[in-house]
C-alpha cells in the first residue's frame, strides 16, 4: 500500500481540507464474518462493529464532514436469524443510550433512512428520542440506515409525490430531479461524494441507489469492525486524487 508506513499524522498531511467531501456513505459490512473468524458469535462482531461507528462519527466530525450515512440494518436483513436481529436492537439501544449525550453536545444530528415503524418499540423508541434530541443541531448530520432499502425508498418517494400530485400540491410539469429528491429519507441533503464499503465485497446491497448517480466508490478488504481511522483517511486522500468531470471532460 502506498502509504504504509505513514503514521495517522502524517496522512492528515497529505489531506485537503478545502476538499473534505461533504458527504460520506458507509455500507458497514463484515461483522459477521469478523466474529466468524474468532469462533465467536456474529453479534460479537456487530457490538465491536458499534464501537467503529464511534470511532468514525468522530473523526468524520472532527474533518469536517457535514453528512455520515451509516447502512445499519436493510430490509434485506429482516431474513437473518431472529436471534440476531434481536441483538442488533439491542445493540443500536445501548449506542443511543451510551453516546447521545455526547453526539449532543458535539452538535451532531441525527436522522434515520428507512421505515422505522417496523422497528421493535423499545428500537424505535430510542431512535425517535435521539431524532429529537438532537433536531436542533446544526453541525454533522449522522443518518442511520433503519430497516432501509435503496428500491423502497423509491417506491415511498413516487407514491407521496403522486399523493402531492392528487391533492394539487404539486403540477406534474413542475417535477424533476430535484424536485423527486425532496420526496426520498435524504431531503434537502447532498448527495453523497464517497460511499465506503469494506470487507471485500463490490455491490451496492440496494444503498441509496438514485443519490449515487455520479458518487466516488472506495472498496476496502477490511472488515467493518477492523475499519478505523487510517481506513477513512486513505479513503478520503484516494477519493481528492480523482478527477470528479460528472459527465464532462
Amino acid at each position: 500500500m502506498k502509504y504504509k508506513d505513514l503514521t495517522i499524522e502524517q496522512l492528515k498531511q497529505k489531506l485537503d481540507y478545502n476538499k473534505i467531501p461533504k458527504h460520506i456513505a458507509i455500507i458497514m459490512d463484515g461483522n459477521g464474518r469478523w466474529a466468524n473468524k474468532r469462533l465467536l458469535p456474529r453479534n460479537f462482531g456487530h457490538k465491536e462493529g458499534m464501537e467503529r461507528v464511534v470511532e468514525i462519527v468522530e473523526v468524520s466530525s472532527t474533518l469536517g464532514v457535514k453528512y455520515l450515512s451509516l447502512y445499519a440494518f436493510s430490509t434485506e436483513n429482516w431474513k437473518r436469524p431472529i436471534d440476531e436481529i434481536q441483538g442488533l436492537m439491542k445493540i443500536l439501544v445501548q449506542y443511543i443510550r451510551r453516546e447521545l449525550e455526547r453526539l449532543y453536545k458535539n452538535n451532531i444530528r441525527i436522522q434515520a433512512l428507512g421505515d422505522i415503524e417496523r422497528l421493535p418499540d423499545f428500537a424505535k423508541e430510542e431512535v425517535i428520542r435521539a431524532i429529537k434530541t438532537t433536531s436542533e443541531n446544526t453541525g454533522m448530520t449522522l443518518n442511520i440506515g433503519l430497516n432501509y432499502g435503496g428500491r423502497g425508498e423509491i417506491v415511498t418517494g413516487i407514491k407521496k409525490l403522486y399523493n402531492d400530485i392528487s391533492a394539487g400540491n404539486i403540477n406534474i410539469d413542475d417535477i424533476d430531479e430535484k424536485v423527486f429528491s425532496n420526496y426520498l429519507y435524504t431531503k434537502n441533503q447532498p448527495d453523497p461524494d464517497l460511499l465506503i464499503r469494506p470487507s471485500g465485497e463490490l455491490r451496492l446491497s440496494n444503498f441509496m441507489l438514485y443519490q449515487i448517480a455520479y458518487t466516488e466508490f472506495w472498496f476496502s478488504d477490511t472488515l467493518w469492525p477492523d475499519f478505523n481511522e487510517r481506513e477513512l483517511i486513505l479513503s478520503i486522500i484516494d477519493f481528492q486524487n480523482r478527477n470528479r468531470r460528472y459527465g464532462g471532460v
